[in-house]
């Protein structure tokens, strides 16, 4: 639909009209050489072009208006996850939806598919999970703002993903097409396996494995640990009308790396699905605990404070060490077994922590110093610490400040705001000198000012790092913290980022591999990235990289690629079974062959075995709620007929466009048209 619009009365426009035929009248009223007929003729074309020009003027517009009907849309939502394929005959299912796909279209539907992955292309049935509540919601998302007529959910009911579907607001009918059996099948299933992920060489750990059992009453249930197909512990319990057993191992940390552990319950004679009989744990084993050693000459509250946040990590053992108090042995303060020092207001005035301070720091052992009010100031120089105060009985009260320019490590938001709240520590009076680079964490403020004189910093030299705290009270932090907030995250990860980053060593090796991650899904592709980098330490790329991978069987294989900028630093393999898989990467650089080592594991995801007994009562629950309907894989016909009797209303779709009248080029050719005519016509009868 068309319509002009004009800005200005409807008189201007009779007025235009009027002086076009003025104008073409005084044009035409003198003597003319030509009949009437011709003259009347121009006499109409100059009028009607001298009154477009002069309407034209005026500034009219064009309003369009174009109306689309967009079709209802059918989406066909299949589960494809490998519950389905095991339990229902998908290829008669898939038959039957596109035929029901193929009639829609014929009765002016719009049909679309989908899996519960999003994938619209061929649908394998291969799914590890099924998620069906967030399959629902990207669907809808998908198709928002478009006439979306309803879905039409083909699936077992079973979901091991994400939340019930009967919790996801839906605005559109869900038309629920049930497969697969609903009948209790007699089965025993792993529920759970429970275990510590990591632990230490020479140690015991617990492995707590839950069996579900289904119809099998006073029966004797069996359940086996193995390692490399050799059993290592085996327990059989009575099921007697429990539904869910308990059975708890103690097994022996004796080889360092990641372990594969096999568990299986023995198969019952009436099972139907043996598949859910297996499953995984990867323990990984290391050598031992971080050992941090603290030294001080008395007993204060920090140690207290920082021993609260070191226990907290599993992998570090916190050991104290207060001189002519509390002692520890000999073999306990050797250097080559302490992988951090914190040395407490040391050296302390009395020189009783002095000569130890210094043994740590000349075998580079990173420490962590907090400067107090025992600590001998002058002496810090001596032990190697790149402090110099200017001596003064005095001490300043200061705040702590959190440097926003930091960049080593990183905190959460609320990291600093807590931290700008914490009380004022003692600090020294005067001025203070760095004989080395710092990394200041936080800044003292004094009063109202913030100063750049660091409160808390780190420090490299010579390939050791030191991280110092000048100021007595770090304890009364972490007990503000919680009295304000009931909690003490802020102090904890302050400190802990802290311990962890002194604590770990930099990698200064010019070639590195790795896995991006510690374990990959066996339905996806385990990731290696290698890194080459020059005598600067700059990225370098079109480096040959040479992998040998080697499973559990022992058997390697080999793969080759060239490195290059961003993911093409990375290779990917495919393919691989559920395992413990060590590689070994190997390139040239400068001239020389360098390597690296690592490992990786491969899970299998076997979720979809675990349950095969359909639920219907959840699809005629979510059916119902949606004003949808429920329907089994063979009534397909059923679901046509609903579909195509059901009036859906097709939604329009209007569009509105407004043109200045004088920017068309149809105007443009139409006066043109005129112009020429006139032309044409004085010319054929002798004018000019």
């Amino acid at each position: 639909m068309q319509r002009l619009i004009f800005d200005y009365s409807p008189f201007y426009f009779v007025l235009c009209l009027a002086l076009g035929a003025g104008y073409a009248w005084l044009l035409y009223s003198a003597k003319y050489t030509w009949g009437k007929t011709v003259n009347r003729l121009l006499f109409l074309l100059r009028a009607v072009l001298a009154s477009a020009l002069l309407i034209l003027l005026l500034g009219p517009v064009l309003r369009q208006t174009v109306n689309q009907f967009e079709k209802p849309t059918i989406v066909f939502l299949v589960d494809n996850s490998r519950s389905v394929r095991t339990t229902a005959d998908t290829a008669r299912v898939m038959a039957g939806l596109t035929r029901a796909a193929e009639v829609l279209r014929q009765k002016e539907f719009q049909v679309e598919w989908s899996s519960l992955s999003g994938a619209t292309d061929l649908i394998q049935f291969t799914g590890a999970n099924s998620d069906l509540s967030g399959a629902l919601k990207q669907t809808t998302s998908r198709f928002e703002g478009r006439n979306l007529a309803g879905i039409v959910l083909v699936t077992d009911g079973i979901y091991n993903n994400g939340i019930s579907p009967l919790y996801q607001p839906l605005r559109v009918p869900v038309y629920t097409v049930g497969t697969g059996d609903t009948v209790q099948r007699t089965d025993l299933v792993i529920r759970n396996v429970a275990y510590n992920r990591v632990v230490y060489q020479g140690n015991k750990f617990p492995v707590r494995v839950e069996v579900g059992v289904i119809g099998l009453p006073n029966e004797q249930v069996t359940v086996s640990i193995l390692s490399q197909g050799v059993v290592l512990r085996d327990q059989t319990k009575n099921s007697a009308h429990r539904s869910l057993l308990d059975f708890d191992f103690q097994l022996d940390a004796a080889k360092q790396g990641i372990q594969r552990l096999e568990v299986r319950i023995s198969k019952h004679a009436n099972e139907a699905n043996a598949a859910n009989n297996r499953g995984t744990a990867f323990i990984e084993v290391v050598e031992g605990k971080k050992k941090i050693l603290v030294i001080a000459a008395s007993p204060h509250p920090d140690i207290k404070a920082l021993r609260t946040v070191v226990e907290k990590n599993p992998n570090y053992e916190f050991l104290v060490h207060l001189a002519g108090i509390k002692e520890l042995p000999q073999t306990s303060l050797d250097p080559g077994k302490v992988d951090l020092l914190i040395a407490h207001q040391s050296p302390d005035a009395a020189g009783r922590t002095n000569s130890l301070l210094m043994k740590f720091l000349k075998a580079k052992v990173p420490a962590l110093l907090v400067v107090g009010g025992q600590t001998q100031l002058r002496s810090l120089p001596s032990v190697g610490v790149p402090l110099t105060f200017e001596l003064s009985s005095q001490r300043d009260e200061v705040q702590p400040v959190l440097n926003a320019a930091f960049q080593d490590f990183g905190f959460s938001g609320d990291v600093g705001s807590l931290v700008s709240r914490y009380p004022p520590v003692s600090v020294p009076f005067g001025k203070l000198a760095f004989g080395r680079v710092i990394k200041p964490i936080l800044f003292q403020q004094i009063g109202n000012v913030i100063t750049d004189r660091p409160l808390l910093f780190t420090t490299d030299q010579e390939e050791q790092k030191l991280g110092v705290f000048v100021g007595d009270g770090l304890w009364k932090w972490r007990l503000a913290e919680f009295q304000e907030t009931g909690k003490t995250v802020g102090f904890d990860e302050l400190m802990s980022k802290l311990l962890q980053y002194l604590g770990t060593q930099d990698d200064r090796r010019k070639f590195r591999s790795f896995p991006i991650q510690h374990e990959f899904s066996s339905d996806g592709p385990a990731i290696i990235e290698s890194q080459v980098y020059n005598e600067l330490f700059e990225p370098t790329y079109g480096h040959t990289i040479e992998i040998e991978v080697r499973g559990e069987q022992g058997k390697p294989t080999s793969y080759r690629y060239v490195t290059g900028p961003g993911s093409a630093n990375r290779y990917r393999i495919g393919g691989l079974a559920e395992g413990v898989y060590q590689f070994t990467s190997s390139t040239e650089v400068n001239g020389k062959r360098e390597s690296a080592r690592g490992e990786f594991l491969v899970v299998e995801q076997n979720q979809e075995l675990r349950n095969l007994t359909a639920d219907f009562g959840l699809l005629r629950k979510l059916a119902e709620a949606t004003e949808g309907k429920f329907y089994r894989d063979t009534e397909t016909d059923e679901l046509i007929n609903d579909l195509t009797t059901r009036k859906f209303a097709s939604t329009i779709h209007t569009e509105e466009s407004f043109n200045p009248l004088i920017n068309l080029k149809t105007v443009f050719f139409l006066l043109l048209l005129l112009v020429s005519l006139e032309w044409f016509l004085r010319k054929y009868s002798g004018s000019y």
